[in-house]
């Protein structure tokens, strides 16, 4: 597990095509609801919508796309969702100059950005197994740790620079780019990308849909983790939208306060993806997951608090602090545990799984905080949220460390086929 042995050249091309798309994306963070608001200034219902509806919708699309998936070559799908998702942003930018730009397509750009990440994801995590030792798996998932939040660091603040010198889709414009470079850096990786075994057969079986959930809910430490992540997950990212119209509409924040209140927390990304190996090796997984897990759902109801000028722009920037330090430590460890203790065959299905399940979740959730936030205010619906979420830990595992992964399946027929 040592941070200092090389991870090789292909994990290299596979790392820097992942900053890029993370650089991208950390300088368009946010940049749809922001865009909702300032452009066709929706109300605090409707940038709910718009974060609620797109990964329904998305999950529902990419419920059958995990098995299919699983059949084909994981690299060049890679290349295919970042070629999908630069082709859909960049709708944006032609839509805005044309005068045609819609609350209705910014759903669709949404959705359709839902779809390819859960595809994405599922892909790149078999892809990334297959690629490096086992025991390297904990430092190369700390690496994307950690550029996900140096990406944020720099993009937000510069990203709001970016919107008030040239107008509110720059930030989109460079995003889509950004996928375009990643989806050229994935294809230039050299060696051989394992084919699917198909065990005989072509098509996606009505079982297969559900094989992944099969696989998570059977295994006790990874059932009990996926119920307490989608919780949190949800939670949190509900409360985004809600956050842009409290500090973007009725706090008065300029975009380039509302970047920096995201960007300058992100320094504890570092801090927290940096130590995952040691941590771990001193006080093993289960520790880190049951401590730093109960930790990362302390914080959030802090911002229910936040008041307008300097001091509010401090609690943001403190709350969100101790949010990220919290989920870069536990991040990493929850990724190689769930790695480790699904077979090879099942890794695409399970990451699947996991991503429509987190993403049904959050637009479950984001729906019900828009509605609250639209009967009560964005403040009562953030509060009720971080009350909620202090009741999470207790879905924690008790144990992590006693299930082993299943056999690979060379040719299992599915009950539900």
């Amino acid at each position: 597990m040592s941070a200092r042995r090389p991870l090789g050249r292909r994990f290299g091309w596979l790392w820097a095509s992942y900053a890029v798309s993370a650089y991208g994306s950390g300088l368009g963070f946010g940049a749809l609801p922001l865009i909702a608001v300032l452009v066709v200034q929706a109300s605090p219902a409707q940038v709910s919508v718009l974060a609620a509806l797109g990964p329904a919708v998305g999950a529902l699309i990419a419920l059958p796309l995990g098995p299919w998936v699983e059949l084909r070559r994981k690299r060049q799908v890679m290349v295919a969702m970042d070629l999908v998702r630069f082709a859909v942003l960049v709708t944006i930018p032609v839509a805005y100059a044309l005068g045609r730009l819609s609350f209705g397509q910014l759903l669709v750009v949404s959705a359709v950005l839902a779809t390819a990440k859960i595809a994405f994801n599922a892909a790149s995590g078999a892809f990334l197994k297959a690629l490096v030792r086992p025991d390297d798996l904990l430092v190369a998932n700390a690496r994307f740790e950690s550029t996900t939040w140096s990406s944020i660091a720099v993009g937000p603040p510069l990203g709001g620079a970016a919107v008030g010198l040239f107008g509110p889709v720059v930030t989109i414009v460079v995003d889509a780019l950004s996928y375009l470079l990643s989806a050229l850096g994935i294809a230039a990786i050299r060696g051989h990308d394992d084919h699917p075994r198909r065990s005989g057969r072509t098509r996606v079986r009505a079982g297969d849909l559900l094989d992944g959930w099969w696989h998570l809910f059977a295994h006790p430490g990874l059932r009990a983790l996926y119920l307490n992540q989608v919780l949190v997950s949800g939670l949190i990212m509900a409360t985004e939208p809600l956050l842009a119209v409290l500090l973007l509409g009725e706090l008065g924040f300029p975009p380039w306060q509302y970047g920096l209140a995201f960007a300058v927390p992100c320094v504890g990304g570092l801090i927290g993806s940096r130590l995952a190996r040691r941590v771990v090796e001193r006080y093993g997984q289960q520790r880190i997951i049951r401590t730093v897990g109960t930790l990362r759902a302390s914080w959030l109801i802090g911002l229910a608090v936040v008041q307008p000028g300097v001091v509010g722009l401090a609690t943001v920037i403190a709350v969100e602090f101790a949010i990220i330090i919290s989920m870069s430590l536990y991040n990493p460890v929850l990724a190689t545990y769930r790695l480790e203790q699904t077979p090879k065959d099942r890794i695409v299905r399970t990451l699947s799984a996991w991503s429509i399940g987190s993403s049904a979740t959050i637009a479950v959730l984001s729906a019900l905080g828009g509605l609250l936030a639209e009967a009560t205010s964005p403040r009562a619906a953030i509060m009720v949220a971080g009350l909620v979420i202090l009741a999470s830990p207790l879905l924690l595992p008790r144990r992590v460390d006693a299930a082993r992964p299943a056999p690979e399946r060379s040719a299992r027929v599915s009950t539900l086929a």
